[in-house]
């Protein structure tokens, strides 16, 4: 129904912005992740939302990023997670952490979100791992078949530091990577990436 809304920031909660557009105060549950990225002194953000409706109750989420929208809504589709546990997730990884745990079905990270337990964690890689193979180019989540396990974790690394997957891919492939253990591997990039 609400694509997004844009607005001044009025107040940021622990897991919820409200959002004032002609002169009405939307309430939006969020991530602390998106809480991070919102910044409060501008008079024109856009935050892009979610409705939620019970029979009970109707309920705003929003993001500030488009790909958080997008995770939000494909962990909806699987079974037993709805919003709140959905939100927990997000507030835990950023939408590509999500991907790269999906695709190497790395359970152990997905539980480290709350309400997520190896059962769902289990669930959440079975029913999404095809849905964000579509989304997904994964040619730069494992950066070819020829790299070893370990650029999974450099990957994982750089974009906690908020760089995207095609800027990683990008810098990877320019890397001689046969005399450099990951630790070298994340230095080298860092000084590629910052030159970008």
């Amino acid at each position: 129904m609400f694509q997004y809304i844009k607005g001044k920031i009025e107040e940021i909660g622990d897991n919820y912005v409200v959002v004032e557009n002609n002169n009405i105060g939307y309430l939006i549950h969020t991530s602390k992740n998106s809480i991070s990225n919102l910044n409060k002194d501008v008079n024109n953000c856009k935050v892009y939302t979610y409705l939620n409706v019970r029979e009970d109750e109707m309920s705003l989420y929003g993001f500030a990023t488009k790909e958080e929208l997008d995770m939000f809504n494909l962990l909806l589709k699987v079974s037993k997670i709805g919003p709140k546990v959905a939100l927990g997730v997000l507030s835990t990884m950023t939408p590509s952490n999500i991907k790269i745990a999906i695709f190497n079905n790395d359970v152990t990270t997905l539980t480290k979100a709350p309400g997520i337990g190896k059962k769902t964690a289990n669930r959440v890689i079975l029913e999404l791992k095809d849905k964000i193979d579509d989304k997904v180019d994964l040619e730069n989540v494992v950066f070819g078949n020829d790299i070893e396990s370990d650029f999974d974790e450099v990957s994982a690394a750089l974009v906690s530091l908020g760089y995207n997957r095609n800027e990683i891919s990008r810098v990877l492939s320019k890397i001689d990577k046969t005399a450099l253990d990951t630790e070298g591997v994340i230095k080298k990039a860092l000084k590629e990436l910052a030159k970008m």
